[in-house]
């Protein structure tokens, strides 16, 4: 764990440098990888660290296996989320063209000189600004509903 503060990924690489010095000032894994995870605040993250945590108290055997189990359902987790992200980009399109549509309707319309008289009225003024507010309110709503959640962390 401490090797990693010099060969892990840059991005975590002072993290992992806290952790070691946290080790070896304090003698006591589990309080520093206690720090480790509350200094990554990642779900996945606090997946790591328990699994690291589970297999240092049964001997650490099966770390090896762990961790490709672990590394295996993450990217499993990944694709499913990519999934999930790919359909959502298509309903958010959707979502978007419902909206559209009606004021490419009425753009069509302003050609004709019957519509702009129509919507010239003050009647036809509030018609249009009810029509833009229940627009913005019904793509507000629909954003909301489509919107995935974020991945919160359970375990820390």
């Amino acid at each position: 764990m401490s090797a990693l503060a010099s060969r892990g990924p840059e991005t975590l690489r002072p993290t992992f440098s806290h952790f070691a010095r946290n080790y070896q000032v304090l003698g006591r894994f589990e309080v520093a990888l206690d720090v480790l995870k509350d200094d990554l605040a990642d779900p996945v993250g606090d997946r790591v660290v328990e699994g690291l945590r589970v297999a240092r108290a049964v001997g650490g055997g099966d770390l090896g296996r762990l961790l490709r189990n672990l590394s295996s359902h993450l990217r499993d987790d990944e694709r499913v989320r990519s999934e999930l992200e790919s359909r959502q980009s298509w309903a958010v399109n959707a979502a978007r063209l419902a909206v559209a549509a009606p004021w490419a309707v009425l753009l069509m319309m302003s050609t004709q000189t019957d519509a702009v008289d129509a919507f010239g009225t003050p009647g036809g003024v509030v018609v249009l600004l009810v029509a833009a507010a229940c627009c913005v309110v019904a793509y507000a709503v629909m954003m909301r509903i489509g919107r995935l959640p974020a991945e919160r962390r359970v375990l820390a």
